[in-house]
């Protein structure tokens, strides 16, 4: 049985299928033209089934020998299915019959890619460019191959000419962002994406990038007008109500970022990641039952998300609720443990609970993780400072400042431990260090042991730092 069926619109498309179906059904063969299998092609392959894809691309190239377009389905769906040998056997096939393919070789480069050979995979696509295959795609690879070694000179060249072919490009957008602010230039990426929106000022991706740099350059003024257009262009464009929130977030209009937080939720499931942004705001606040009602129904949606986790511990320890927060604190250091603002609430949480010995264990892991927390480093020793422990506090402030030398409290503090212990002379080398570091910081020396303040020696030489600064 044979006839002509012509591809077009979605109803065609599944009546091709049905008739394809029927053929199999019957054990017949039907023929259909060129069109008609592109559309069953893409029929299975929309529903993710490249297994039925794949034999009826066998059936189109059996019908249609000369047919590269065949062969190039055929390679697209063993590669989505991992046969890297099979599908490179049918590109060779192709390039039999159309040498100059282009699709083929960067198809062929995709493989190499998968199989881990860069520069392989950098030599066919550069072919497929040169045969004249100068889509969007094809420039977008490449960038993304350039990305991958690291050279984001090169990837920015081909983003552009990704963007020249293609103006609605929202990835290449979104990466032309990330390389400029790898290669930080971000005036440059400014001047870019202006120029972009002179062309297509409806491109709510390109004022979205434009809100991106902005942000990063810590120009949230000038970020909050471009994700306004962005959410003016395309209402619904929710990664434009989140990063606005943000930006409110970080000029503490934390009111503001809760509204337009929510306003997500008019075009989308509320994700974990928007209520634990709520919470954080309300936290900001000191309204710390709807902050933990917001952080309580994050975890329910992702119960994998640590910040959330925290976030309930947070808002307990503010109302003194210590140990009920060290089972949330526990929680999200579960599901990291590298976090040092984990341990450090912990830390803070055991302290107030007198479990001094977790506390100290709790802090000595703080500044592994961040040695160049300074404010870490001044607690985990004042805890052995209050028990007595002299010698322990002042080799925990000695190996601060090996990790922090420019740390002037560091200085400080440790003349009062000094002090304390007796060891004046000592004490006075590094309070001279400290003023040396930064003299207007005295006080901190007085607010930590207040006796202080009526040792004439310590007043004549901080006096001679003053006078001479």
């Amino acid at each position: 049985m044979e006839e002509d069926f012509e591809f077009g619109s979605p109803e065609e498309q599944r009546l091709s299928v049905d008739r394809y179906e029927e053929m199999l059904r019957n054990q017949d063969q039907y023929f259909f033209d060129a069109k008609a299998f592109e559309s069953i092609i893409e029929y299975y392959t929309d529903k993710d089934d490249p297994v039925k894809a794949l034999q009826v691309a066998e059936y189109a190239k059996n019908q249609h020998p000369y047919e590269s377009a065949f062969l190039l389905k055929k390679a697209q769906l063993y590669v989505r299915t991992g046969q890297f040998e099979k599908a490179l056997e049918e590109l060779d096939k192709a390039t039999i019959l159309e040498p100059n393919s282009g699709e083929a070789f960067l198809l062929k480069g995709n493989i190499a890619l998968m199989q881990g050979d860069v520069e392989e995979g950098e030599q066919l696509f550069l072919y497929a460019i040169e045969l004249g295959e100068d889509s969007a795609e094809a420039y977008f690879q490449i960038a993304e191959l350039y990305q991958i070694k690291g050279e984001y000179e090169k990837a920015i060249v081909y983003l552009k000419k990704s963007l020249e072919a293609n103006m609605e490009n929202d990835d290449a957008l979104h990466a032309l962002a990330f390389c400029y602010e790898i290669v930080d230039r971000p005036e440059e990426s400014v001047t870019f994406y202006k120029s972009y929106i002179d062309d297509d000022p409806y491109s709510y991706a390109a004022w979205f990038n434009l809100g991106l740099v902005y942000e990063r350059m810590d120009n949230f003024a000038d970020a909050i007008d471009a994700y306004d257009y962005a959410i003016l262009i395309n209402e619904s464009f929710v990664p434009a109500y989140f990063n606005k929130g943000n930006v409110l977030v970080n000029i503490q209009k934390y009111t503001e970022a809760i509204r337009v937080y929510k306003q997500t939720f008019e075009y989308e499931r509320p994700t974990a990641d928007v209520y634990c942004a709520i919470g954080e705001c309300y936290e900001k606040l000191e309204q710390m039952d709807e902050a933990r009602e917001n952080y309580k129904k994050a975890v329910k949606i992702d119960p994998l998300l640590a910040d959330a986790w925290f976030g309930i511990g947070v808002t307990l320890d503010f109302d003194d609720r210590y140990f009920e927060s060290l089972h949330f604190y526990k929680k999200a250091l579960e599901l990291d443990d590298s976090n040092p603002d984990y341990w450090f609430a912990i830390a803070d949480a055991r302290y107030k609970l007198k479990q001094f010995e977790e506390s100290e264990f709790a802090y000595n892991k703080v500044v592994q993780l961040n040695p160049t927390d300074v404010e870490a480093w001044l607690d985990f020793s004042s805890i052995y400072f209050e028990q007595g422990k002299y010698d322990e506090a002042i080799d925990v402030i000695a190996d601060a400042i090996k990790k922090n030398p420019d740390a002037s409290e560091l200085y400080y503090r440790l003349v009062a431990y000094l002090f304390a212990q007796g060891k004046y002379n000592e004490a006075l080398n590094f309070l001279e260090l400290g003023l040396a570091t930064n003299p207007d910081k005295f006080h901190i020396l007085f607010d930590y042991l207040p006796q202080l303040q009526g040792n004439k020696t310590i007043v004549d030489i901080i006096n001679k730092y003053k006078n001479n600064s």
